[in-house]
């Protein structure tokens, strides 16, 4: 009955957060355009279907991913695994004390932005207007290994209390560096990437694990330490994504002047 109950509440949220978009979409077609909406009853079916799954989605993150997240965070970040059984909060802060911390932010990074509907919906339609030329998994794989590197970097800051503001601008300065050199088709898309990957499934995950780091680390503050790993999350994908793009244009070059040297 309880879960009935929770499944009928995030129905009805769902359907108060999609219906102004509808109402957007058919009042612009409608009023606006004034032409009639293309078969209208398979546009609602999929209304219900976009309700339906949006709800389970959610539902299914909020009884199963998140809480297992945070749990996995809460105790990776305890002193007792970190220090061992007789280990101290006052205990002095070592950052290879926290390798296992920092392979979990990598894996969880990756595996979030992986099963991201918004990256997705984007490699999709990047696949379809460049004639497959960007893959459907390679922008993904990219995406997802630039937020892996991010967020482990971001525990990194985390652990050693350093600025944050010191790998922001480092961060931007690359990226500045790279829209110089980068393929320009590739830049628009790689600066969309950065904001994709920040969305349903990574941001309660990767904000739970900063949280948890910066309430057990001795002397970080939750305020001012446990927040930023989601500019890490945004940032890195958009260096990973041009960097790809100038690993596939440097080995397309390479490979046509040994096609020609053999000629």
């Amino acid at each position: 009955m309880e879960g009935t109950t929770s499944f009928g509440l995030a129905l009805l949220g769902m359907l108060r957060d999609v219906l102004p978009i509808a109402a957007i979409l058919f009042g612009f077609q409608v009023l606006v355009l004034r032409r009639p909406v293309k078969q209208p009853a398979r546009v609602a079916m999929g209304m219900v279907f976009v309700l339906l799954g949006l709800t389970l989605f959610l539902e299914g993150l909020e009884l199963a991913l998140f809480p297992l997240g945070r749990l996995m965070a809460d105790q990776l970040t305890a002193p007792e695994f970190i220090y061992g059984p007789a280990g101290s909060v006052t205990a002095t802060v070592q950052w290879l004390d926290y390798m296992w911390v920092y392979a979990f932010a990598a894996a969880i990074g990756f595996a979030t932005t992986v099963a991201e509907p918004a990256l997705l919906a984007v490699a999709i339609k990047a696949n379809q207007v460049s004639g497959g030329t960007i893959t459907v998994r390679g922008l993904r794989y990219a995406v997802a290994v630039g937020v892996a590197v991010g967020v482990a970097l971001g525990v990194f800051r985390i652990v050693t209390g350093t600025p944050l503001h010191w790998y922001i601008i480092s961060g931007y300065i690359v990226v500045i560096v790279q829209t110089a050199l980068a393929p320009k088709l590739m830049i628009p898309l790689a600066y969309d990437s950065g904001g994709v990957t920040t969305s349903t499934v990574t941001v309660p995950l990767v904000a739970a694990l900063g949280l948890g780091l910066a309430e057990t680390i001795p002397g970080r503050s939750p305020i001012l330490d446990g927040f930023g790993l989601i500019a890490f999350a945004s940032l890195f994908p958009i260096m990973a994504v041009m960097g790809y793009a100038q690993l596939v244009e440097w080995t397309a070059q390479r490979r046509n002047r040994r096609e020609e040297q053999e000629q």
